[in-house]
């Protein structure tokens, strides 16, 4: 039999598993109560420990959502104007969000949640700026939304990085809001207020609190200042999430204001650093990739989403080429899929350079591994959570791959990822997956798969009626 700690309380054996270091054969995991990890022992034997039923892998964080939006989903795929872009989709979207309610957001998200443990996920960072009534009005409790996705987490059994979002202007320059983002808008006191109410049922839940000023367009310079200093103040290692540089009429806009490109005035005018998760930055310069990286800032990359609202391709070799870490989120949901944010991404380097295997590295030759572990360790730093791969004072954070799936079944551990991401339905290929020792995924479902979806069409049936 296996000889545990005597504080372990799980253990899972696995044939071959995908350390930070690369893969390992014969690996014995042991975690404790907590769901930390405290054996990650190579070249053991299996003893009473269960066997994983294919290759291991460190679960993925998903380091950029907006869980609403996975009601919108496919409802925007329509010519609404002569030539569409971002800021038409932005228009329909804020139109559907209007009709959403604290009961809504709650089934909805529950549902995301579980479609992203089935997908790989096993944690989310959740940009959550959809904050009042449908009149901009506050709720009875002001944090209502803000739990309810504490809530949808918790029953999912998904990681939770809540980032409330800071949203002022409509446009640079201080342009007052429009109407329709009445929803959105907390002056910086009450968002630091909002924090301090949230930070006890954060804790309790073992979720982490952060910051997200949505924009340099959506917050003005001094609230900016004011409200990154306040969340240092409270926590001083609280991750900051920023949408940065993700259209070229956002770029044009901000040197009309300032004569500075987004990333070049943030980093002049904000000490940003490795708590921060930049997200999108499509549109940068050469001087912009290698300032940004130098600053240990998490770029944070969503390919699905990028391609469907046109955003743009970011130019991964030179941010690698300064040591930059990046991470994967799935943000409005068109796509979920960890796999898939994958192969989205080196795909658009490929068409982007017209080479392939780009986004291998000098440890890992083959395309999935080394992507993989650079999105677990990057997600994990934008996350503020300690789930940075199958290591040793880590969170048991991890899914197992079928390798009986007809696109994985006999071949060796590494072309078996390569399958998953590259050549398979993806989330088909994924047997079970574990959120801090717990198993919340069994033979490619979550125990709540049929209710959780359900109750979701019936939300978004709800929504599009009163849109």
């Amino acid at each position: 039999m296996t000889t545990l700690p005597t504080d372990a309380v799980g253990a899972l054996f696995a044939e071959h598993a995908l350390l930070p270091s690369g893969w390992a054969r014969d690996v014995l995991l042991q975690w404790d109560a907590s769901g930390q990890l405290l054996t990650v022992a190579s070249g053991s034997t299996q003893g009473g420990a269960p066997r994983a039923p294919g290759p291991l892998l460190p679960g993925m964080p998903n380091l950029h959502s907006h869980a609403f939006q996975r009601a919108f989903a496919g409802l925007a795929e329509y010519r609404a104007e002569s030539q569409d872009s971002f800021w038409s989709w932005r228009d329909l979207m804020y139109r559907f969000a209007a009709h959403i309610t604290p009961e809504s957001l709650e089934t909805i998200a529950t549902w995301l949640y579980v479609e992203m443990l089935e997908a790989g996920y096993s944690s989310v960072c959740e940009f959550h700026y959809l904050h009042h009534d449908q009149s901009g009005q506050p709720y009875a409790d002001d944090a209502e939304l803000a739990h309810a996705l504490l809530r949808a987490a918790q029953t999912a059994g998904i990681g939770l990085t809540l980032l409330p979002v800071l949203y002022q202007t409509s446009g640079f320059g201080g342009q007052a809001p429009r109407s329709a983002q009445a929803r959105f808008i907390r002056s910086t006191d009450n968002m630091l207020s909002l924090l301090q109410r949230l930070t006890p049922a954060v804790q309790a839940q073992g979720a982490v609190l952060g910051l997200a000023p949505h924009s340099l367009r959506a917050v003005p310079q001094d609230s900016l200042r004011e409200a990154v200093a306040g969340i240092t103040a409270l926590n001083a290692q609280a991750p900051i999430h920023i949408h940065i540089a993700e259209q070229t009429q956002e770029v044009q806009d901000c040197i009309a204001w300032s004569g500075q490109r987004p990333v070049q005035w943030l980093l002049d005018h904000v000490p940003v650093d490795a708590r921060w998760c930049l997200v999108h930055a499509t549109h940068m310069k050469p001087f912009e990739y290698a300032a940004a990286a130098r600053t240990g800032a998490v770029a944070g990359l969503c390919p699905s989403t990028e391609a469907n609202l046109g955003d743009g391709l970011f130019d991964m070799q030179q941010w690698l080429a300064h040591g930059g870490a990046w991470g994967v989120g799935s943000d409005s949901h068109a796509c979920v899929n960890a796999a898939e944010e994958l192969m989205l991404l080196e795909y658009g380097q490929r068409l982007a350079l017209r080479q392939r295997n780009v986004l291998a590295s000098s440890a890992h030759a083959q395309v999935a591994t080394a992507m993989t572990l650079q999105a677990v360790a990057g997600g994990a730093q934008a996350a503020g959570r300690a789930v940075a791969g199958l290591a040793v004072g880590q969170q048991a954070d991890m899914l197992a791959l079928d390798a009986q799936h007809v696109a994985l079944a006999g071949l060796d551990v590494e072309n078996m990822l390569a399958a998953h991401v590259f050549a398979s339905q993806r989330s088909s290929a994924l047997h079970s997956l574990w959120v801090a020792g717990v198993p919340r995924v069994v033979a490619g479902r979550h125990a709540l798969h049929d209710q959780a979806a359900r109750r979701f069409v019936a939300a978004r049936k709800a929504a599009i009626a009163a849109h």
